[in-house]
């Protein structure tokens, strides 16, 4: 299968299994996603839902939380994955927006990116989610289904090869839904391990699904067989 048809297959079967879902992530304003994404970081979506109302509630905009410290947003957010740096960095993109972009969030991957805690990955969410635009973040589940699906090449080992190597292939008004097709579909499907290839309805043009479905050989057996290879060797 060419590179062009596997996309058009892979995109046609998330398209009719998937909605256009955008994240899962609550949030009401531009402010509050770039909040909420920045926390997500190697962290779950759930957890960060269960500390934001809280947080969202104390400090609604960029003015309230640039008045603060990263010693009381620790306070709120201390159930998260690095809390302390977060801390830091949600008080320091407060204090940015209001002191460069009079408290609205900018829409531009260059401006965004001035934004403590705020790489090309979040910046291309927000881009995506608060501004429609056809931003593609590569995380980790984006990365890895990518590559198990051969739609990107083995020479693409960044995040930012593979974003580009998609955007190649994928039609533009698709782009920001196929990020969270990939993403939820290696969240919930195509797993880092034990992956769920017999429920995937995309194993039939899986270049990997036969690796994961093999039988396993007890420990044993296989020592016993590399020792009798070696000697018939």
């Amino acid at each position: 299968m060419r590179t062009k048809e596997r996309f058009a297959h892979v995109l046609a079967y998330f398209e009719q299994t998937m909605d256009d879902t955008e994240t899962e992530l609550h949030y009401s304003n531009p402010f509050e996603l770039v909040v909420a994404v920045v926390l997500s970081a190697q962290c779950t979506d759930k957890r960060i839902n269960q500390v934001t109302p809280r947080l969202f509630a104390d400090f609604p905009t960029p003015e309230a939380m640039a008045a603060t410290t990263p010693e009381v947003i620790y306070s709120y957010i201390r159930s998260v994955s690095y809390p302390n740096n977060k801390a830091k960095h949600l008080v320091g993109l407060a204090q940015a927006l209001c002191e460069k972009f009079n408290g609205e969030v900018p829409s531009t991957l260059e401006e965004l990116t001035q934004l403590p805690g705020v790489g090309r990955k979040t910046a291309n969410v927000v881009q995506a989610v608060a501004f429609g635009k056809a931003a593609l973040a590569v995380d980790t589940h984006v990365f890895r289904v990518s590559h198990r699906l051969k739609l990107v090449p083995d020479s693409c080992t960044t995040p930012y090869s593979v974003e580009m190597a998609l955007k190649k292939y994928i039609p533009e008004a698709r782009v920001a839904a196929s990020h969270y097709h990939l993403l939820l579909h290696g969240r919930y499907t195509c797993t880092a391990r034990s992956p769920h290839c017999q429920q995937c309805g995309l194993r039939d043009v899986c270049p990997s699904a036969d690796a994961f479905n093999r039988p396993k050989i007890p420990a044993t057996k296989a020592v016993k067989a590399k020792r009798n290879t070696s000697k018939e060797a």
